[in-house]
């Protein structure tokens, strides 16, 4: 996830972390189950107040872009496609799977693209 602000703009920055994030997640850029950063730790990256990044947060769950799991932070909703949706759930978890166990994520692609015929 890259985002950037600018402080010079005419644009809030709330404006454009809301922007980035919806074009992100559209794009496929953010899939379902991506973790996003803490509040805390967003704003500071950014140099912005963490009321901007927490008002964000609530805007894009209100719009079924994200949702908060409590202590487990606010990841990217599956949305649109179902089908698209679940798997990018699956290769989420597959992602976080292989990182716990050390793999190397050049060898955990080459495993997916093997289970899928390619």
């Amino acid at each position: 996830m890259a985002l950037t602000v600018d402080h010079a703009s005419a644009v809030t920055l709330y404006e454009q972390l809301m922007t980035q994030f919806r074009e992100q997640v559209s794009s496929g850029e953010l899939i379902a189950g991506t973790k996003l950063p803490t509040v805390r730790q967003l704003a500071a990256d950014l140099t912005v107040a963490p009321y901007t990044v927490a008002r964000v947060y609530r805007a894009l769950e209100a719009d079924g872009f994200v949702e908060t799991l409590g202590r487990n932070g606010t990841v990217v909703k599956a949305t649109g496609d179902t089908a698209a949706g679940l798997v990018q759930l699956a290769a989420s978890d597959y992602a976080k799977r292989a990182r716990e166990l050390g793999i190397d994520p050049a060898d955990a692609l080459g495993y997916a693209r093997r289970a899928l015929g390619q």
